[in-house]
């Protein structure tokens, strides 16, 4: 029975692995999918303290469930977690209380963030 169990939550995984990976093409526009993950490749940094990193090809995957967007960074970059939205135009999302502090701006093919939050800032400038 075991089994038998291990092998329908095998096939579940890849099942919805497959969906997201297919539901989820380079065309799709994070501002009109509840469900999106997206790769973006580009210039990224982050900084805290004494810690500087600075990737001129690095990557940021995205993923939105619903409302949430978490930015999920390459390079030993720490991630950022469950960052509300609001539309800006047709096919722009813009971060809920962006200023000079905390602004990340996303649509289908540009990903661009200058957040800061509790001495630590990101930046990235990329493209899918």
């Amino acid at each position: 029975m075991r089994t038998v169990m291990s092998g329908v939550k095998m096939l579940f995984v890849a099942s919805l692995i497959a969906f997201v990976s297919l539901a989820c093409s380079k065309d799709d526009d994070p501002a009109d999918n509840d469900l999106f993950v997206g790769k973006y490749k580009g210039h990224i940094t982050y900084t805290k303290g004494e810690t500087h990193i600075d990737a001129k090809d690095g990557k940021v995957e995205v993923v939105k469930v619903g409302k949430d967007y978490n930015f999920i960074f390459s390079d030993d970059i720490p991630n950022l977690t469950g960052v509300r939205f609001e539309k800006d135009g047709d096919h722009t999302v813009i971060n809920i209380g962006s200023d000079e502090a905390h602004l990340i701006k996303i649509d289908a093919s540009t990903l661009f963030i200058a957040y800061t939050k509790d001495g630590e800032i990101w930046s990235a400038n990329c493209t899918r």
